[in-house]
């Protein structure tokens, strides 16, 4: 069962990591802000942003991201160490039935989000990949079909590249969706992963917290830790 991060073990872990060169990776939507129906809208808060960019300034921050890395970083606020993406562009093919086609250049996601019918055209996106079965791995999301080349590196590729080129000991990587598993699965003991939603309670997370409205806390308990 996953623990709450600002429970009495989740602070003893951030306060270990406090102490340590330590990595902080954050996911985009759904973590650092809420999900939007249209991508296009999200965008990091002022508050958020304001305490990510003081936590920037004393520790490595990385974003690390399904999006384009230029779109990305026009929503933060701020100006993280490493930002970790694609490419994004919309693709007209699945428009009639409301499905947003998003090519990042290593992956495509498939939203449903706003899709009339959200079963037909999960139904569709499901008709259409499954040609593609030998070659790329599916997974899905939140209202939403990944699809990578079956070689290609996950999440927990980049941050172990991250951890590898800042030269630190250890990380927090916090993230809400089927694509941040990889992360939490592969974390080594003295790493602090989070899972935003406490509901998932199969995720292979340490920790979590209830949604990416208990970010602010979170960052405000790194920053006094860190000092």
């Amino acid at each position: 069962m996953l623990k709450p991060l600002l429970g009495p073990q989740g602070l003893a872990a951030l306060a270990a990591l406090a102490r340590a060169p330590a990595l902080f990776a954050f996911d985009f939507d759904g973590t650092l802000a809420p999900i939007r129906p249209r991508p296009d809208d999200v965008q990091v808060s002022t508050t958020i942003a304001l305490r990510l960019e003081k936590l920037a300034r004393a520790r490595p921050v990385a974003i690390v991201t399904g999006r384009q890395i230029a779109d990305v970083r026009e929503r933060l606020g701020f100006t993280p160490a490493w930002i970790i993406g694609n490419h994004g562009a919309e693709d007209d093919g699945l428009a009639a039935a409301g499905v947003l086609v998003e090519d990042k250049g290593q992956s495509l996601a498939l939203h449903f989000r706003t899709a009339p019918d959200r079963a037909a055209a999960s139904a569709l996106i499901e008709e259409v990949l499954a040609g593609f079965t030998a070659t790329l791995h599916v997974f899905g999301g939140k209202l939403v079909y990944n699809a990578v080349a079956a070689d290609a590196p996950d999440k927990a590729v980049a941050v172990q590249r991250l951890i590898a080129r800042t030269g630190a000991h250890a990380a927090f990587f916090a993230g809400d969706d089927v694509n941040d598993e990889p992360v939490f699965a592969a974390a080594r003991p003295d790493w602090v992963t989070v899972r935003i939603g406490c509901e998932r309670r199969e995720s292979a997370a340490f920790y979590c917290v209830d949604g990416p409205h208990e970010m602010a806390g979170v960052l405000d308990r790194i920053l006094a830790l860190i000092g």
